[in-house]
């Protein structure tokens, strides 16, 4: 059976296990977690698949070897293209939330980044490129961006906000909605992902094949932290 939709349950699913973030009650509903919120990713990741190349759904537990917070169950999952520039998507009780790029950027990597944006042949093709990144609804994910200029660069430089990325990696929220629980989930998520494709094209071109195997490596390590 293909994909039908993702489950409305799956909502609820999260703003309980907000609520009640424990062992004792993911053990309960731990059924509950295979059919309505893992399940139809499954399925939805199965049908992407053949556009987008494999994909990877994150496990539920989260890392807190070095965090404050103890909550065993992260309050959303996530699917990520198995790419050295990847897609992403996340539901959660807020709905969706889907993007790509590279989240965790090798400092080689980024380094080429800022040249790209430094010069004025390539930073152009860029403005360009995230004015309709923009228009779709995509922004620039700026948590953890440097609040002053990375070294080399003036604070004044007219792409600053640029320069002070440390994530390259674009989203957007959808708050739920019905048609997330109809097969047209399917069509509205692609087009997205296909949106997402042209910064992920770019960043390929921009920071070149053997940086990005590292950017890859990074993100398959820091996946299931996220």
């Amino acid at each position: 059976m293909g994909f039908e939709g993702l489950d409305r349950d799956a909502v609820s699913f999260y703003a309980e296990l907000r609520a009640d973030n424990t062992k004792t009650w993911w053990t309960a509903n731990k059924a509950r977690y295979d059919r309505a919120v893992r399940g139809p990713f499954e399925e939805l990741g199965a049908e992407l698949e053949p556009e987008f190349g494999a994909v990877k759904i994150f496990r539920p537990y989260r890392d807190v070897r070095f965090s404050a917070d103890k909550t065993p169950y992260k309050l959303h999952i996530g699917m990520v293209s198995q790419a050295r520039v990847a897609h992403y998507l996340q539901l959660s009780e807020d709905g969706l939330m889907l993007g790509g790029g590279v989240y965790d950027v090798p400092p080689a990597a980024l380094a080429r980044f800022r040249e790209a944006v430094d010069d004025p042949r390539t930073a152009e093709d860029l403005d360009a490129l995230l004015a309709e990144l923009r228009s779709a609804g995509f922004e620039l994910l700026r948590d953890d961006a440097l609040k002053t200029a990375p070294r080399g660069y003036r604070a004044d430089h007219p792409r600053i906000e640029l320069l002070q990325l440390k994530r390259l990696a674009v989203g957007r929220r959808e708050p739920p909605a019905d048609w997330m629980w109809t097969p047209d989930a399917y069509d509205i998520i692609a087009d997205d992902w296909r949106t997402v494709s042209s910064w992920c094209a770019w960043l390929t071109e921009a920071l070149g094949p053997e940086l990005l195997e590292a950017a890859q490596s990074s993100r398959r390590g820091a996946g299931d932290r996220m």
